[in-house]
């Protein structure tokens, strides 16, 4: 083969080779391109399910604390009333005693 023809070939096979440098280059480019959005996809999604999952513990969180609020509401109140009813069982008693201390300064002091 004539030394111009091998020149031409060789020239064309670099020309091939750096088509094939240059679209696998694009290529990568690309898929990099693509892993980088769907990184970012993922770890948007990451963050929102992370939000979610906090956002229900919390309300999770305050619903127990609100329920057990009410429970100790609850027993105060059950608490005043039997403390009430047992001071106004103690009323008369206690109405006695001081009217019988009264009667003993008065009869002491006479």
């Amino acid at each position: 083969m004539p030394r111009p023809q091998v020149l031409e070939r060789i020239t064309s096979a670099e020309e091939e080779a750096d088509e094939i440098v240059a679209l696998a280059e694009n290529d990568r480019d690309e898929r990099i391109a693509e892993a980088r959005e769907r990184a970012e996809e993922i770890r948007t999604e990451a963050e929102q399910e992370a939000q979610d999952l906090k956002e229900r513990r919390l309300e999770e969180a305050r619903d127990e604390i609100n329920a057990e609020c009410e429970r100790v509401l609850e027993e105060g109140e059950q608490e005043r009333e039997a403390l009430a009813e047992r001071a106004q069982d103690r009323v008369d008693e206690v109405t006695d005693h001081v009217v019988s201390l009264f009667q003993e300064d008065v009869h002491a002091q006479t």
